[in-house]
């Protein structure tokens, strides 16, 4: 390879988002613009560089990121992976690129200037990690340790010394020499970019031309919803005022210094862009790129839709204002419909016009801007300043007469407290008689109260005394009378019990008597028996059972005579 190549990459949709943007969101400008010198460095050395520019959202469906990689001859990209899915731009030179998505053959391309190229997602190309899409193969392979990888590539140490697998894991920079590479034998290419330079321009005129490169002229880029466009002016030309409907744009300046004009609502914004820079416009704003009159300006850029824009310009024969009603268009623009025909007719160019002084009289306005910002600013900060000293002047005084305020009132407040005071030592003295009178009224009160509850007291001790000795009375009244009465159930208890002892004793007495009767019965008998058979034998003892008889009967009646007074002595 004899010269350099540059590869332009957009970074890799993170999400994706087809919602339409309005113009004039709170009447400001959704638009970004960064120069070549603020780009982020992401990798350098001698065998290249590496660069970003984030773009967050400026009303492009979602964050951006457009990577610039630089080459050097003979050198190469050691293999990464890609994030996301990626278009990129050849700048100059040439080169090859190889990739697989992991699921078919190896993929090649040869490069040069001006071709536009895609990548899938995923896809293996031929970097340490940024943070940035993609990933270094080497990270992908060396993050094991050397055991696994042995085992994995069946690879062993041999005498002490690493394989040429290990020398893998020291540090490898992100872009080697290509010498080694160069003695292999080319490979055909097997996929073919599409050259923007070489193929036919969708516009051209003496004032430069314009082209596009859709996924209807590049299949490939159906694996991205993403547009590329090149915009070349001649010198002293620009690009018409125009709106692009479908898509928004983001934009590198290739060659050239040019001015930019984006309008919105009531406002436009414009900016001096140089090689390198990165601006964005998002759809529905109306622009114009301007070239200088000694420079050509070459853009080329991204386009949010992989679709045919179809740009609305302003002015012109391609002007879309042609297609209205000119009552219409002279009614919106406050113009008479003469005027307005002369406007639209004026020219007979389209798309691409000459204009040799307006870039440097869009720089003019711009510096005029500047200064007119600058002394609006230098007179907003010189009002803020007088202001402030106005301010500070009115603070000075109100605070002089918050002082005399303040002093006067704490002259009055020691016044007043003066008086208080007096007020309340007078209020105090008074109080403290009134409290010394209160006193002695309950100190008397107290005493009558204590007199009072005294008396009560012995009065209530009395009663109480009274109403105890009344219940001792009445108690010995009852216990006397319960005495009685135990008393008398008493006697009448031994009575009873003597009458039942007494019936016992008599029935014994009775059965006794009972039972001695008929002893003396049978004995009577037997002795009448007795008798009668000794009467017959002797008839001379008959004296002696007569006198027994007597002094039985007289036994019997003594007893009996015993039984009669018994009752008298239980009654008595």
């Amino acid at each position: 390879m004899k010269n350099s190549f540059c590869v332009l990459l957009p970074l890799f949709f993170l999400f994706l988002c087809h919602a339409s943007t309005a113009i004039g969101v709170n009447n400001e400008l959704s638009w970004s613009l960064v120069k070549r010198e603020e780009r982020k460095t992401l990798f350098s050395n001698e065998y290249g560089d590496i660069s970003a520019v984030q773009l967050l959202s400026y009303g492009i469906n979602g964050p951006h990121v457009l990577n610039f990689f630089i080459l050097e001859p003979n050198s190469f990209l050691l293999p990464l992976i890609s994030h996301a899915k990626m278009v990129f731009y050849v700048q100059t030179g040439s080169g090859r690129l190889s990739w697989t998505s992991g699921d078919d053959d190896l993929k090649s391309v040869y490069l040069r200037a001006g071709d536009v190229y895609t990548l899938p997602e995923g896809a293996i190309f031929f970097e340490e990690s940024f943070s940035w899409p993609y990933t270094s193969i080497s990270d992908a392979v060396l993050g094991f340790n050397r055991k696994v990888l042995q085992v994995a590539f069946k690879e062993e140490e041999e005498g002490g010394k690493k394989k040429p697998l290990w020398r893998m894991v020291d540090e490898v920079p992100l872009v080697e020499s290509l010498v080694m590479a160069n003695k292999k034998k080319k490979g055909k290419a097997t996929e073919k970019a599409f050259n923007v330079l070489k193929e036919d321009k969708d516009f051209v005129n003496e004032n430069g031309w314009s082209t596009t490169v859709t996924r209807k002229k590049l299949s490939a880029l159906k694996r991205s919803n993403i547009g590329v466009f090149m915009v070349n002016l001649a010198a002293g030309s620009m690009m018409g005022p125009h709106w692009n409907p479908t898509a928004s744009e983001i934009t590198v300046v290739v060659e050239g210094p040019g001015m930019v004009t984006v309008s919105g609502g009531n406002r436009s914004v414009r900016f001096e862009v140089e090689e390198g820079d990165v601006f964005v416009v998002p759809r529905y704003y109306p622009m114009v790129q301007i070239g200088f009159g000694d420079q050509r300006l070459v853009l080329m850029g991204f386009s949010s839709s992989g679709k045919r824009n179809h740009p609305q310009f302003i002015a012109g024969r391609a002007s879309v204002l042609r297609a209205l009603d000119r009552d219409v268009v002279a009614a919106a623009c406050g113009m008479n419909t003469t005027v307005v025909d002369r406007i639209l007719e004026s020219r007979n160019e389209s798309v691409i016009l000459k204009c040799e002084s307006c870039a440097e009289e869009e720089w003019r306005a711009m510096e005029e801007e500047r200064r007119r910002r600058r002394e609006e600013e230098e007179e907003k900060r010189r009002e803020e300043e007088e202001k402030q000293r106005r301010e500070e002047e009115k603070r000075r005084r109100e605070e002089e007469e918050e002082a005399a305020k303040r002093e006067e009132e704490e002259a009055r407040k020691r016044e007043e407290e003066k008086r208080k005071h007096e007020a309340e030592e007078e209020e105090e003295a008074r109080r403290e008689e009134e409290e010394e009178q209160r006193r002695e009224e309950e100190k008397r009160r107290d005493e009558e109260e204590e007199t009072a509850k005294r008396e009560e007291k012995e009065a209530r001790k009395r009663e109480e005394e009274k109403r105890r000795r009344e219940a001792e009375e009445e108690e010995a009244r009852k216990r006397e009378k319960e005495g009685r009465r135990h008393e008398a159930e008493e006697e009448e208890e031994a009575r009873r019990e003597e009458e039942e002892r007494m019936r016992k004793w008599q029935e014994e007495a009775e059965r006794a008597r009972r039972q001695e009767e008929e002893k003396r019965r049978r004995e009577e008998q037997e002795e009448a028996e007795k008798r009668g058979r000794e009467e017959e034998g002797e008839k001379g003892e008959g004296g002696e059972a007569a006198e027994e008889q007597r002094k039985w009967e007289e036994e019997m009646e003594r007893e009996e005579e015993e039984v009669k007074r018994i009752p008298l002595l239980i009654s008595s």
